[in-house]
């Protein structure tokens, strides 16, 4: 039982792996929506339908291509192909990711029925996928054996990066 564990009975290798997987997942799809919002409120006058149309076709896409990176990396790795109960894992950990993207699919929904105008929906929906990789950073990092300079090192150094990321992001559509 994964959560029963505690300082005495630590995750198993394979549980931690499990958890890396789901992370990992979450973070490339939360940097994904982010640049496509970023890069929608650059170029104004998008509408929000157009928004949550385009949104959902790149998580769609990206989803798709992280099951397909999953598919292929298990075979060059284990020299075959997946077995049901792998599949399902595999949809599963890339699909799983979905729950991070689910505050600005609402935001731009709300948007579309005239709710909230679009412009506050995307600036809404980019702070929520920050907060998201906020998050994402302190569940990666709680249950790690590190001092709390340890972690306020390795919470800064993501806050570093993600930051640079979403510069780039703001660069390439500004």
């Amino acid at each position: 039982m994964a959560h029963m564990r505690n300082a005495r009975n630590p995750p198993t290798a394979e549980e931690r792996e499990g958890r890396a997987e789901r992370l990992k997942e979450r973070i490339y799809l939360t940097f994904t929506a982010l640049a496509v919002l970023l890069a929608l409120g650059a170029h104004g006058h998008v509408s929000a339908g157009e928004a949550l149309r385009t949104l959902a076709v790149t998580v769609l896409g990206m989803l798709l291509a992280i099951l397909v990176a999953d598919v292929v990396s298990h075979m060059v790795v284990h020299e075959r192909a997946m077995v049901p109960a792998e599949y399902r894992h595999a949809l599963a950990t890339s699909f799983g990711a979905l729950g991070a993207l689910v505050i600005p699919f609402v935001f731009l929904t709300l948007s579309a029925f005239g709710l909230w105008q679009i412009e506050g929906a995307l600036r809404g929906a980019v702070v929520a996928l920050v907060v998201a990789l906020i998050v994402i950073g302190l569940s990666a990092i709680r249950r790690l054996r590190l001092r709390w300079w340890q972690r306020l090192i390795a919470l800064g150094a993501e806050a570093v990066v993600g930051i640079a990321v979403i510069g780039l992001q703001i660069l390439a559509h500004g």
